[in-house]
């Protein structure tokens, strides 16, 4: 994410030769944060000096998932959650791969906004591999809910959460208007899809669309976590660098936004989402989730310096600590999203994030 305008490029011929290359294509809207050359460590992985350390390429043609035989050369966020039965599911969003012109869309790249991949790792220390793939007719991991690419319409449809809950797979999704300056966009609602099939198949609910207006603003971007029969949604305005806010909703509920609480700063307001406080500052992409090494909720995000932090807290609302930077962007400037990986590691905190340079996904870990 972190768009700029679309790019046209001239002809096939320019795929071919990132592809023979192994370079990754730029969507049609590629991340604007300043690109610089990524080091080369271990296997092609980054070089990092502080408390975390690249592991392994996820996504792309230089990653053991071979992911471009699905036809998936560049992608980026890596959403993971699990599926209820112990399979973990992950959406990836702006997905580009070899294809035919698109004149309408700006880009000869077959563009999708939303992929699906499916993984039985619960180990990830040798990295995570994927055993399926949500495909189309010709095999490409085809979009789960498609979007027209038409810049002020709807320019792309982006997941930015991922939740089991009664039996039922549920996605947040962002409808993007526009990509703007660097680290801002706007979008015109967010709201949930939802599969009864582990994902193959997507219903777009229309009746849990949040538009981008009032409180509801500061929950077009969200994260999801369950804990004690409820769902928690934290929430972000369009674009980096916001406040976070938190609201929460019986399991059995989360498709009815009047079942919805909201942390006003001291309790839960119901059905008030003008009512609901920040809860923390400085956010771009959020992961959540309870750590039980730490015996503490944990959050993952990129600060306004674009450095991967981590902050702690006692519950779901807080207080949450200040940030603690796990990937200092003077070493990565260009990580963004930072997913945690949905299984108990023990000391070991294990997370994807987006590398722009490569405009691919890569495992992180940090040792806690």
């Amino acid at each position: 994410m972190n768009k700029t305008g679309p790019i046209l490029l001239a002809a096939l011929a320019g795929a071919t030769a990132l592809l023979v290359s192994e370079a990754t294509p730029a969507v049609a809207n590629p991340n604007a944060i300043n690109p610089i050359p990524v080091l080369n460590g271990t296997n092609g992985l980054p070089a990092l000096h502080g408390r975390t350390q690249a592991v392994f390429q996820v996504t792309g043609m230089a990653s053991p998932n071979n992911t471009q035989n699905y036809n998936v050369l560049g992608t980026d966020l890596g959403i993971m959650w699990d599926n209820g039965r112990g399979e973990m599911l992950t959406a990836f969003g702006d997905t580009a791969g070899i294809g035919f012109p698109n004149l309408l869309a700006g880009s000869t790249w077959a563009w999708r906004s939303n992929i699906l991949v499916r993984s039985h790792t619960k180990d990830p220390s040798g990295g995570i591999f994927f055993d399926s793939v949500v495909r189309d007719l010709i095999g490409q991991a085809r979009d789960l809910i498609p979007s027209p690419k038409i810049p002020f319409l709807e320019i792309s449809r982006i997941p930015t959460a991922g939740i089991s809950a009664n039996g039922v797979q549920y996605l947040s999704l962002m409808s993007v208007k526009t990509w703007d300056a660097p680290g801002e966009w706007t979008t015109s609602y967010s709201g949930l899809a939802a599969s009864a099939d582990n994902g193959e198949t997507w219903a777009d609910l229309t009746h849990t669309r949040r538009p981008d207006e009032g409180g509801n603003s500061n929950f077009q971007m969200n994260a999801f976590l369950k804990d004690g029969g409820f769902v928690y949604e934290y929430g972000t305005r369009s674009g980096r660098n916001n406040d976070a806010f938190i609201a929460r909703v019986p399991e059995a509920q989360i498709e009815n936004l009047g079942a919805y609480e909201y942390w006003d700063g001291g309790g839960w307001k119901l059905d008030d989402v003008n009512a609901a406080a920040p809860i923390m500052g400085g956010v771009g992409e959020l992961s959540v989730m309870y750590n039980e090494y730490l015996g503490q909720f944990i959050s993952l995000t990129t600060d306004p310096f674009n450095s991967v932090v981590m902050r702690r807290a006692p519950s779901p609302q807080g207080p949450w600590s200040a940030p603690e930077v796990l990937i200092d962007t003077r070493e990565l400037p260009a990580a963004y999203a930072p997913s945690i990986f949905p299984y108990q590691t023990g000391r070991d905190l294990y997370f994807m994030t987006t590398i722009h340079t490569q405009y691919n996904v890569v495992l992180m870990r940090t040792r806690l």
